[in-house]
């Protein structure tokens, strides 16, 4: 006996009931359950009006997922590839560039813990923070403050 099919609908409010998408990527994910007779920019329409589907929703958890572990420039590329409006992508980029320095700092403290000793050590260090996305001056800053506090 076959199991009955879920509907369009129902595979929405499951993929939104799991955490929060972005409309482009619950379109992407539904695409291929679409059968004849549904119709996807009327469901995603109807998700928005109904509040279950928020692109400004969706940005916020992305970045507050994603901001303990990343840089900036990470971040917000991430949600460019969301297909979210510019708007919305600068009004985050702001709130993530006012805390990077610490937000870089706790993550090179956690993997890291001390100050480099050798030059190759220090450039190991800051790849690592330039692989997580995180900008040039966060990285100096990180560097400074890692050998103030070993001084002391």
């Amino acid at each position: 006996m076959a199991l009955p099919r879920i509907s369009l609908k129902a595979r929405a409010l499951r993929y939104l009931s799991a955490r929060e998408h972005s409309r482009l990527e619950l379109a992407r994910k539904l695409t291929r359950h679409v059968q004849e007779g549904d119709d996807l920019n009327q469901l995603l329409d109807w998700l928005v009006t109904q509040k279950f589907l928020s692109d400004s929703r969706f940005a916020e958890s992305l970045v507050n997922r994603r901001s303990a572990r990343y840089g900036s420039s990470r971040i917000l590329s991430e949600l460019q590839s969301h297909g979210l409006d510019d708007e919305t992508v600068s009004t985050l980029r702001v709130s993530l560039l006012e805390d990077e320095n610490e937000r870089a700092f706790q993550v090179w403290e956690k993997k890291f813990g001390a100050a480099a000793t050798s030059h190759e050590e220090r450039a190991k260090q800051m790849r690592f923070l330039q692989q997580r996305g995180f900008s040039n001056s966060a990285i100096q800053f990180v560097i400074k403050r890692a050998r103030l506090t070993s001084s002391a």
